[in-house]
């Protein structure tokens, strides 16, 4: 979908150009969110392993983490 052209009039580039430069950014705070947001699940989770019983729920939390920072950074 990204390597589509389009045929934008002249007149109408300048709102093109300020509408791809927000999503731009969008995209890039939504990956750095997603990426923090998965390390704080895999600190969340290391603690939670540190217990028995907590290991149940850590793990998982653990590879949660770590796939949701892989998605953000890759």
């Amino acid at each position: 979908m990204a390597n589509q052209t389009r045929n934008t009039s002249w007149i109408l580039w300048p709102f093109v150009a300020i509408w791809d430069l927000l999503t731009g950014i969008l995209k890039l705070t939504g990956r750095l969110i997603a990426a923090l947001i998965g390390v704080v699940l895999m600190i969340a989770g290391i603690a939670l392993s540190l217990t028995i019983v907590g290991a149940i729920i850590g793990i998982p939390l653990i590879i949660l983490g770590f796939m949701l920072t892989a998605r953000g950074l890759f």
